[in-house]
């Protein structure tokens, strides 16, 4: 690939884990509204508690896509980095849980707007600021790249010996 058109590797590979995360979370933001009015519609539960529920079930459909799609190459298989993959995952979801539903507790309760379009609206607005968190977060420390395996060199191979010449004995 040379060209002035031609994208530098980096950037090529940025933008497509870029589309990828952004699929993922599209279809997680439908999960996220779908069972938030579904149980806001269905159940007489309070708003915020509402979409702690929803989050947390697009949460779990997340992981999947994100694991299995967006970041397969980076992860590993042994049981000690499922561990550690799993446990900062829901660290940092946890984290952009509290910052969406925040964003939806300071409009609802703070601000007074309650009502469905301004619950949705409410919602949108601290799933974006939260996927900007997650989007850093999950690539910095949850799905970083594997490190390279070791590769043995070759052994050096001696220098030859000077042949002819003025030796000295």
């Amino acid at each position: 690939m040379s060209g002035r058109h031609a994208l530098p590797s980096r950037t090529g590979k940025l933008y497509g884990e870029i589309a990828k995360f952004g699929l993922v979370g599209a279809s997680g933001f439908v999960v996220n509204l779908a069972v938030f009015n579904a149980i806001r519609t269905f159940t007489q539960w309070q708003t915020v508690r509402a979409s702690v529920m929803a989050t947390a079930v697009a949460i779990l459909t997340n992981y999947l896509g994100l694991r299995y799609f967006t970041y397969r190459e980076r992860t590993q298989e042994d049981r000690g980095s499922k561990r550690r993959e799993m446990t900062l995952f829901l660290f940092f979801s946890a984290v952009g849980l509290v910052i969406e539903n925040g964003v939806l507790y300071a409009a609802t309760y703070g601000l007074g707007f309650d009502g469905t379009i301004a619950n949705n609206v409410s919602k949108f607005v601290g799933i974006g600021i939260a996927t900007l968190f997650r989007f850093w977060s999950y690539r910095t420390w949850v799905f970083r790249t594997a490190p390279e395996p070791a590769t043995r060199s070759p052994r050096p191979t001696p220098e030859p010996l000077p042949v002819g010449g003025s030796g000295g004995r």
